[in-house]
């Protein structure tokens, strides 16, 4: 449980530095433009990584990962419908699209798209700490992006033709690979593994 609350103390402090306008602009000043992105950059990987690593870890460890209450079996269903429109999001937040036009900033939506899912579907200590954290970081910095008018990574490119179709495609083939193989591999959960028994 260590790891994991290191790496979101890691991860957070890294993306809440950003929201800091005059100290994100004196940071620039002073270690300038590309050092400061970079090192923004490593922050999140190293804090990403010990998520992963140390949600991972925890799971299934007797008294290490208590769980606080049980979900029903339908909130499973629920977050695979969740998820797909998730990913969509996510892929929509690197595509000019009217899905991003329209969204306005669809990576933090997908973000709390997925840490909404995985609360409902998840009891655990360790998934509440996790999902809870992205969840309220989500909200926060979707009021930042709003307050100081920033327009995401693709900042003022406009939608293309098959922008739409873009996002989708790509969104529903990483949904795929993550809901068949990639939860397995990345946090040793198969998500595809739950079961529809009530």
């Amino acid at each position: 449980m260590l790891l994991l609350i290191i790496g979101l103390v890691i991860f957070f402090a890294s993306h809440v530095l950003p929201m800091q306008v005059a100290l994100r602009r004196d940071l620039r000043e002073r270690l300038g433009a590309k050092p400061y992105e970079l090192g923004i950059i490593v922050a999140s990987l190293i804090g990403l990584a010990l998520i992963v690593y140390g949600y991972g870890k925890v799971q299934g460890l007797p008294g290490k990962n208590p769980i606080l209450w049980v979900p029903p079996v339908w909130t499973k269903h629920l977050l695979w419908m969740i998820m797909w429109l998730a990913m969509i999001l996510l892929a929509a937040s690197l595509i000019p699209s009217r899905i991003r036009d329209w969204v306005g900033h669809p990576m933090l939506l997908s973000t709390q798209l997925w840490a909404t899912g995985h609360l409902l579907a998840n009891g655990s200590a360790a998934a509440i700490l996790l999902f809870g954290s992205f969840l309220a970081w989500s909200v926060l910095d979707l009021i930042s992006v709003r307050r100081r008018g920033a327009k995401g990574p693709l900042g003022a490119r406009t939608a293309t033709a098959g922008g739409d179709a873009a996002a989708v495609a790509l969104g529903t083939t990483a949904y795929l690979f993550m809901l068949l193989w990639g939860h397995a591999w990345l946090i040793g959960v198969a998500a595809a593994s739950f079961s529809f028994a009530p």
